[in-house]
Order: structure tokens, then sequence, then C-alpha cells
């Protein structure tokens, strides 16, 4: 978005990368303290900007500080009125991380979490693109996007929205995608600033972390949205030592503005404000989704003294510039493109089979061909439902959506036979006839528009057995008592709205909800209430029992032993307001799993999984493949590495445990969830990875692991030290006798200079190869000065890591091939 730069935002990222330079080498000063309650001097905004606060009323300032309701809804998630008398439009902010979240269609992109699986910052700037391009053709202005906090427990429930582990590789890619976005006229929105790695407790929790930690941890993949530019900064909702993020000094004025010289504006998360004049003091701009404490109270602040009106007008100042950067102002934004849903779904596609990460692949089961492609048995309920994305603020409403059972069927042509088989029953089975007595039809019960349809009766049970119930509404959800308790209650606050992605909703658009019971043999008494409301409604009773799942695994056996070989469908439902409580598959797939291979050793294992996922049944499969939320295009996808015409890209972006025993936050409460309000980051700087390395943890696979169709060998490592770091150079050969992709991974080891924390080894770069059969390549990786060095809490600054340090090269944090040392000077 060159042509909307002003010269002063061209001077301003200039000098945000040479601070940044300067930081990196560890010569750079911190920048200048100022007296506790001293307002930070700033830049001037521009000519058109100063003469537009100076015009503004106190409620037009005010009012664009805060949000309210859109009369022209799109369904986005923020609305912010211009001031029509100075032509000032409003601003409609959508969510975003795999594609604009509106009630209208959009491409829905695989999860970041399958985007940086491919190790590409290129393709992670085309990503952001298509999102850019399609957020103005449906009419956004802001995008509440991306999501750059580090996975540092595998139960977080938004891991599927973010970028991975390593702070290296997540500063890329948010940096890369940003440039996507805002090149096509979208304000991007880096969030949520900081420490917010779990959803449990996320409105309260009270992050307890080291300043090392802080800045070499989290804060690089922010500082790094900065110096890309980022229009936008969305505060998190849990405090920071002490503080709630929205109203943190530290984080939004020392650290954001006077250290990295962010000149956007900072809002907070939804319903994330919890004052008036301490949040605007210490840096927040706006707050989110209405005004409760930048609306009325801000203005009374400002009349009773309490809040000085130069606070206002520098919020209001930092937004209209962002506007005024953006041709918001001046009617110098490009006109609105229209949506191009073909370009987006081949971005979407080759995003899904280049994220795509092999994790096993024994005798070479993958890809299928000969009798394998010919005879194959489909089993999963994602096998035929496509799993596009996670629940929450990720949701997408998809063009189209293929399910992978089409997509096998498709791409194995005429003469193959594929089958398909349940397995594990999401939706449920209808209720036996008679079981709730005469007349009474809870598969299809319409209910009149002001109307209400009740039932008291009894369920006869046959067996004692394990009931799931399965309540499917198109309104108000129907209130079901069973022996009195009420199993589908509504959730307090936003809880109700967070259930999923994939299995809070039927295949027919009804929603779901589940609820789990142990029922004896006889009669239970059963009351149902269900309310037309103003528009009619529809609603289905349905169960699930040990005996409806009995006969879904014994036809999954039967399917897998009359085919050659099987492609299992798994799954793990993941949303924003809610962590998992397990590693391990949800339900009752893990015995799905045992009984299919058991049918059938020839059994590759498609993953569709939100994070990281523990494997006790792994010895027993032929294949896994890792697939996360693929968006849109994930069938097809799908299908080409399963069948060989692209080799699996990918490789984890986070390490995978063993099982919930043993990972960074297993057996420390106070790690995580969290006791007495407080969670502690003792783990230091040793996330992922490194806390592997540091505890000589075997994972069940290590951060950098993918499996190619083909081999790789490196040798002739070499390395030199220049200004911008190490050169690590090195060769790669393709030893196999197909074209495919590798990701050569380069780290570092310690410092013996620095007597401060340090990793075992830390990831210094690498670089994605796309290799002919028989082709090899010289390849230089350069290790950043700021890989190099260690943040000093005594200094507040960085520091290089000097002295003789070890580099390794290799296919992950635990394949490494090649070994050199270097030295490191200051």
């Amino acid at each position: 978005m060159s042509h909307t730069f002003s010269r002063r935002s061209a001077m301003r990222l200039l000098g945000g990368a040479v601070a940044v330079a300067a930081a990196a080498t560890g010569t750079g000063a911190m920048a200048p303290a100022y007296a506790a309650g001293e307002d930070r001097p700033e830049t001037g905004a521009g000519r058109r900007v100063e003469s537009l606060i100076a015009k503004l009323t106190l409620d037009e300032k005010i009012s664009l500080l805060h949000g309210a309701t859109d009369p022209d809804s799109l369904g986005q998630a923020g609305y912010v009125p211009g001031v029509p008398r100075l032509s000032i439009p409003p601003l409609r902010l959508a969510d975003g991380p795999a594609g604009v979240r509106v009630t209208e269609h959009a491409t829905a992109l695989p999860a970041p979490v399958l985007l940086a699986s491919a190790f590409d910052p290129d393709l992670a700037h085309r990503f952001g693109q298509v999102i850019g391009r399609e957020g103005r053709a449906l009419g956004q202005d802001v995008l509440l996007s991306p999501m750059v906090n580090l996975i540092r427990t595998p139960y977080g429930g938004r891991n599927f929205e973010t970028f991975g582990e390593d702070p290296l590789l997540a500063g890329d890619l948010v940096a890369a995608e940003i440039r996507g976005i805002q090149g096509e006229g979208l304000i991007a929105t880096v969030k949520h600033f900081a420490m917010n790695n779990q959803e449990k407790d996320r409105m309260t929790v009270d992050v307890r972390v080291d300043e090392q930690t802080m800045h070499e941890v989290e804060l690089r993949g922010f500082e790094a949205a900065v110096a890309a530019g980022t229009g936008a900064v969305m505060g998190a909702y849990n405090k920071v030592n002490g503080t709630f993020a929205c109203e943190n000094k530290v984080l939004l004025t020392d650290i954001l503005r006077t250290r990295w010289g962010f000149e956007g504006w900072v809002m907070t998360d939804w319903f994330a404000a919890h004052s008036t004049a301490a949040a605007l003091a210490a840096g927040l701009d706006m707050e989110m989704p209405d005004g409760t404490w930048f609306g009325t109270a801000l203005k009374n602040a400002v009349r009773d003294g309490s809040v000085p009106e130069r606070h206002v007008d520098r919020a209001v100042r930092r937004i209209l510039a962002t506007m005024d950067r953006f041709g918001l102002l001046d009617g110098s934004a490009p006109p609105r493109p229209a949506r191009d849903p073909g370009a987006g779904a081949a971005v979407a596609l080759e995003v899904a089979k280049a994220g795509a990460t092999l994790l096993r692949n024994e005798h070479h089961t993958l890809p299928l061909a000969g009798a394998a492609a010919r005879s194959i048995a489909v089993v999963g309920p994602t096998g035929t439902l496509p799993f596009v994305s996670g629940g929450g603020s990720a949701h997408v409403v998809p063009d189209r959506a293929e399910s992978p059972l089409d997509a096998i069927r498709s791409r194995a042509g005429r003469g193959a036979r594929v089958s398909y088989a349940l397995g594990e029953d999401l939706y449920g089975k209808p209720i036996p006839e008679g079981a709730l007595g005469r007349g009474v039809n809870t598969e299809a019960q319409g209910v009149a528009a002001g109307k209400t349809w009740t039932y008291e009766g009894s369920l006869t049970v046959a067996d004692a057995d394990e009931w799931t119930f399965v309540i499917h509404y198109s309104g108000e959800r129907p209130r079901v008592l069973v022996d009195g308790q009420d199993l589908f209650p509504v959730l307090p606050g936003v809880g109700e709205y967070f259930q999923g992605g994939l299995i809070s909703a039927a295949p027919d658009g009804l929603s779901v909800r589940r609820r789990t019971l142990t029922l004896a043999k006889g009669a239970h008494r059963v009351e149902i209430t269900a309310k037309g409301g103003d528009h009619g409604q529809l609603f289905r009773l349905r169960r699930i029992t040990g005996a409806t799942r009995a006969q879904d695994v014994a036809e999954a056996v039967r399917a897998a032993r009359a085919a050659h070989s099987v492609v299992l469908f798994a799954y793990e439902d993941a949303t924003e307001g809610q962590d998992r409580t397990t590693i391990a598959l949800p339900g009752h797939q893990v015995r799905l799993i045992e009984a299919v291979t058991a049918a059938n050793p020839r059994t590759t294992v498609v993953l569709n999984t939100s994070s990281s996922t523990s494997m006790p049944w792994l010895a027993r499969t032929a294949a896994v493949l890792q697939m996360y939320y693929p968006g849109q295009e994930g069938a097809a996808a799908t299908a080409a590495v399963l069948f060989g015409d692209c080799d699996p890209g990918g490789r984890l972006t986070q390490s995978f445990p063993v099982d919930d025993a043993h990972h960074p936050v297993a057996g420390n409460p106070l790690r995580y969830p969290g006791g007495d309000g407080i969670e502690e980051y003792s783990e230091r700087i040793h996330v992922g990875h490194r806390w592997y390395d540091a505890e000589d943890v075997r994972p069940l696979f290590p951060f950098g692991h993918g499996l190619s169709y083909t081999s790789f060998a490196y040798e002739g490592v070499r390395v030199r030290e220049d200004r911008r770091g190490l050169a690590v150079s090195f060769t790669v050969r393709n030893t196999g006798r197909r074209d495919g992709i590798e990701v050569a991974q380069v780290y570092v080891g310690r410092s013996p200079d620095l007597r401060l924390d340090q990793a075992v080894r830390v990831l210094g770069g690498y670089q994605r190869l796309a290799l002919r059969a028989g082709e090899r390549r010289r390849v230089t990786v350069t290790v950043a000065a700021r890989t190099l060095s260690s943040w000093d809490a005594e200094r507040h600054a960085w520091v290089r890591g000097t002295g003789r340090r070890t580099v390794w090269v290799g296919s992950s944090s635990r394949d490494l091939r090649l070994r050199t040392t270097a030295e490191v000077t200051s």
C-alpha cells in the first residue's frame, strides 16, 4: 500500500528499523525514560489530522474512542461511527485469522497454524493479501488479526489461530502477513498484547513473567509486527505482573511506543477495559465494543478534571493519523475491489498443501498407489464433513467446502472402490420409536411461531448404558430435563457462544448441544419444553449410546477389512473461550483407531486437530498426516497429498508431547492454569522445543519435524560472521527419485560469555526448498544479530552473545545432521 504512505510514515518505519537493528547488536541504548505521569512527546500527525482535532467537539472526540452499534452491519465484530460533519468516515472492524468473518461468504483459508507449518514468509504475505483484499471488498476497514501469541501450553483453545511456539518463526510470519494485509489497504491489528497464551480464566488471570522472558519469548512477534507497520494493536484480557494488559503502562507506553516507536492505536479486546483515567493514561486509545469506560464516564472525567483533555486528543490523534495513513480521511484510499473467489481459493489450496505435515509413513504407505489407490475405506465423521475452521472469532462462511470423501473418490477415479463408514457419531441417532411413548416424534418436531410445545413422560431404557443426548434446534434452545436434571442449560457470559467450529452445528445448519449421562435400565422421567419464538422452530432430540457406538465401530471394522487401505479421519474441535482438558483425541476415537488398525494395518490417520495430539495408537498405524483445520480447500489438499500429487510440505511449529504428563506446563499448576488467580512463567525462556532440550525430555514429534516422499542429505557446512550476524552455508541434496520439499533449519547454541539464562539451542533461521530428484543446492541462512543476543534485565537492553558458539543444521530440532562452531564477536 505504498501509494498511501506519507513521508512521515516512511521515516517512522525507517527509524524503527534502525532502532531495532541497534538493539539487536546490543549497542543501542534504551529510549529515554520519562518521569512518572509525564506525557511522552509524540510526533505531529500532520496538518489534516491536527486541523480535524481542533474542530472536533469533546463529544465527537469521545465518539471515536469506543465502539457502537452499526446501523448497516454485515455481522462484523465492531463499529466506530465517524463524524459526518467533518467527513470522518466510520470504521468497521472484522475478525479474520483465517478469512474475513462476516455474515457474507468469504474465502475460508487454512488455520494460521497450518500456514505456519510451511515455514514460508512469502506464502504468509500472499495469505495476508487475500484477507486484505476481501476485507476491503466486504466493506471492512480494520482486520482484528493476526494473532501472534506463542503456543505455550498444548491446551490453549486458540492454538490453531496463531503460528507456533517459536519466537523467531512467529515474528517472521506475522510481519509478512501484516505487509500482505495492509498492502491491500486494510488496517491490521496484531493481538493479543501480551502474554495471552490460554483461554482458561483469560479475563482475570495475572501472568507473572520476568523481563528477560517477556522480551525474548512473547514480545518478539509483537515487535516484528510493529516494525512491519501494523496500524493497530489489540490489548489482551489478562493481567501482566499485576496490572490488566489494557491499562498496563509498561506494555502500552514504555515498550510499545517509547522503545518500539509504535504510532498506531491500541484497542481493547472485546470487553477488556477496566478503567477510564488509568487506561487512557497508560496508553489505551479505544474501548471495544461499546463505551462503558470511554463513553459517558470519560466525558465526566474530562469535565471534572480527572482526565486531561490532551489525553483524549492524543488517543484521537493516533486513530486519525492511522486512518490518514491509509487514505481514509482524504479519499485517497483505492476504490474497494470486487471479491475474487477463484484467486482466494487458489491461495487456500496452496497453503493447505504447503502446510500438510506427514508425521509417520511406515513402509512407504503414502502416497497411495497401485492396489492401495484402487481399494480404499474412508472412516470417520470428518471424512464426509469438511472441517473448515475452528470455533469463535476464526469462523468463516466459505464459498464452498468439498468433503474429503468426495475428493478422494474423484481423485481415485473410475474403477476404484472407495467405501465409507461413520465410525464415530457426532450428531446422534433417532430415539427408538415408542421409547418416549406413543405419538412422540422428536426427530422432526416443529413448533409454530408464538407457540410452546411440551412433553412430560418417561424414557424407557432397555439396558443400563451411557447415553449422550444430542439436541438439534433452529431457535431458542429447548429445555430438556431427565430425572429432573437440566441437560442443556444456557452457559453464563460469552461461554454460550464458544462451542466449537464443527460439532456445534449439524450438517443442515441446526445448532447442536450434547450431554452425557449414565442411565440405569428402566423408566426415566423426561420433560421437554420448546418455544416457537417469533419465527417458529424445528428441533430434534437424538442419542448416542454404548450400543450405537459399538455398531458404528463394527461397521468401520467391516469396511476396513474389505479394503486394501484405510484413510481414517480423526478430529478435535477447538474454539476461542475454552481450553482443551487433554491432548488425547475426544470422544471414543482412540478405540475406533485401535479397532480399525487391528483390522487393517495399512491405515493412514488424517488429523483435523487444533494443536498437538497424543497418539497411544501410533505404532499400530501405517501413516499419520496432520492437516489441522485446512480451510475450504482442505479436502482437495488432503487428497493431493494422499495420492502424491504434491509432496507434504509442512513441518511442525510446535512440539508434540508423548502424553499429558510430559510437556512444559505438565504437573505444575502455577504454570498452567494458575493458582489463586496467578499464573507463573517459571519455565522462563525455555518455551516449546527449548524446554524439551533443557529438560532432556523426548517429545512424540519434535519442533520442525515433517516427512517427505523423498529423502535429503546435508553436507559442507561453513559459517562466517558478517554485519548482520552469522551466514551459515551448506548443501542440501535430494537423494530420492521424487521431487520434494525440505525445510532446512539452523540452530545456534549458548554463548560462553553471557551470564544470563540461555536455551540449549535456539532456532536461528530456516529455508524452505523445493528440490527435483537428484538436485543439490547450496543454501545460505542468515542468523540475525538479534537471535545471537539475550535480554539483560539489568541493562534493559539486548546484549550480543559473544564467544565460540555451536551451530547445527538439520531437518528438525532433534534431527541435526551437521555441526560446527562459530566465533561471535561484539
